[in-house]
């Protein structure tokens, strides 16, 4: 019966075991700057409802631009992961859906009443809509190659600042009138159609390889200089930065579809053999990225 009762000994000559593996220092940068950038677009929420919209854009910018470098920063330290991927999703949710819509809620389409928050409704459910359709698209091994450097519909952070245009206008001195929130909710609604629309935009990935030695100095002077322009007259370069993005949506479009038109010939020569059922399926719909 002794082998029933074992005698208890609390300290054994076995090393402990971890439960969890160490994480890598570089694995957490990229994280550290994804909740930066969440708490940037809390604290825009906050500065909105206390009406200081200046502050609140400031915070959505800055936001974006941490957003742009996050991912950029995981691959170039090999510290990419999922929970990043949705830690990120999170955040551009928060600070590219919820802020701005509440910032222009905030601002102007209150007056409105329920027609306001319904405007505010939609863009907020768009841009999550949207985030996660390109969740879902990075899963895809099957996406022909000319889409690569396109975007399906206007990205979150793209469109949570292009669709503050008019509170850039009226920083810049255009006068607030009763119209004003109108044509606000119009563009609002607008702005969210694009973000859930099949219409290819540009991504910006193709500018991203290496940079000829004898541009290293021009392309530093250049960033310096808009920087400088940024701080010095932020809601001009906004505006204008916002309507030329908008104006670039159909050069887009028709650059993909001369690229579209390229690949499906090229494929029905016999040059390349696209999977043709997947490819039909999924014509229609434009880039899946």
């Amino acid at each position: 019966m002794s082998h029933l009762f074992a005698p208890f000994q609390p300290e054994s000559e076995e090393p402990r075991r971890r439960r969890f593996k160490p994480i890598p220092v570089r694995m957490l940068i990229p994280n550290l700057i994804t909740l930066f950038s969440l708490c940037l677009g809390l604290t825009a929420i906050r500065m909105a409802v206390d009406g200081k919209f200046e502050l609140a854009i400031t915070s959505i910018v800055i936001a974006g631009i941490l957003d742009g470098i996050d991912g950029r920063i995981a691959r170039l330290l090999h510290s990419t992961s999922r929970f990043g991927a949705e830690l990120d999703s999170l955040a551009d949710f928060v600070s590219f859906g919820v802020a701005p819509a509440l910032l222009l809620y905030f601002w102007g389409l209150n007056a409105l009443h329920s027609a306001g928050w319904i405007a505010v409704l939609v863009f907020a459910i768009c841009a999550g809509l949207r985030l996660a359709r390109f969740n879902v698209a990075l899963d895809d091994p099957n996406k022909p190659p000319y889409t690569a450097n396109f975007f399906v519909g206007v990205p979150a952070p793209a469109g949570a600042m292009i669709v503050m245009l008019p509170i850039y206008l009226e920083l810049m001195g255009l006068p607030h009138t009763a119209a004003s929130p109108a044509i606000a909710l119009v563009y609002v609604i607008a702005i969210a159609l694009l973000m859930v629309s099949w219409i290819p935009t540009w991504s910006g990935k193709g500018i991203s390889g290496r940079v000829p030695r004898e541009h290293v100095l021009l392309i530093l002077i250049c960033v310096v200089f808009f920087g400088a322009l940024l701080v010095s007259y932020p809601w001009e370069v906004l505006s204008l930065g916002s309507i030329a993005y908008l104006c670039c949506i159909p050069l887009a479009y028709l650059q993909y579809k001369k690229l579209e038109r390229a690949y499906f010939a090229a494929a029905s020569g016999g040059m390349i053999q696209p999977d043709t059922a997947k490819i039909e399926e999924e014509r229609p719909t434009g880039p899946l990225n």
